[in-house]
């Protein structure tokens, strides 16, 4: 989240960062936006009214592009199919490999680790009804040590996050 918002900083980026939301006050998220100047908006994922809060927000702001930044719950059927090839995701692996339910953060890293991948990375794709099953914008490596840990090669992915989310916006807003 930080990456984008310090990308669409530079004037020469094709975006710019409406608001951020938040699941519940006082997250990491919050904070980091709030000292970056953008808005947030909390809203629990689990309320009746989530779905139509986001599209709220959509209208409101104008909203062309959702990008999902940590976010580990399936978005709402009804935002997604009213909203195609507009909601994107990043997820710390080579899709299709190492995606679906229960695979986020430390549980990537250790199912890399253990089937002894000698690459890993990160995948920014549209979202899609399930997880992780959209189309794939970018992908991009980096190599799995023998030394790894879970820690260290999620350091390793996290740099390339940063790197990729950005570009992959970029790349769909200026048709690259």
């Amino acid at each position: 989240m930080a990456a984008i918002i310090r990308a669409a900083q530079n004037p020469e980026f094709p975006a710019a960062v409406a608001c951020v939301v938040a699941p519940k006050p006082d997250t990491a998220a919050e904070q980091t936006a709030r000292d970056l100047n953008i808005p947030v908006v909390i809203l629990d994922p689990k309320s009746e009214t989530y779905s139509a809060d986001i599209e709220a927000l959509i209208q409101t702001h104008n909203i062309k592009l959702i990008c999902l930044a940590g976010y580990t719950l399936l978005f709402p059927k009804e935002v997604v199919l009213n909203h195609p090839l507009q909601i994107l995701n990043i997820h710390p692996a080579l899709l299709p490999s190492y995606g679906g339910k229960g695979m986020y953060g430390r549980f990537v890293h250790e199912a890399v680790l253990a089937n002894k991948e000698e690459q890993s990375g990160c995948t920014v794709h549209y979202v899609s009804e399930r997880y992780d099953e959209g189309h794939i914008i970018l992908q991009r490596t980096c190599a799995v040590l023998p030394t790894d840990t879970p820690e260290t090669l999620a350091a390793r992915v996290l740099e390339q996050e940063h790197l990729t989310f950005p570009e992959a916006i970029f790349n769909l807003l200026t048709d690259k």
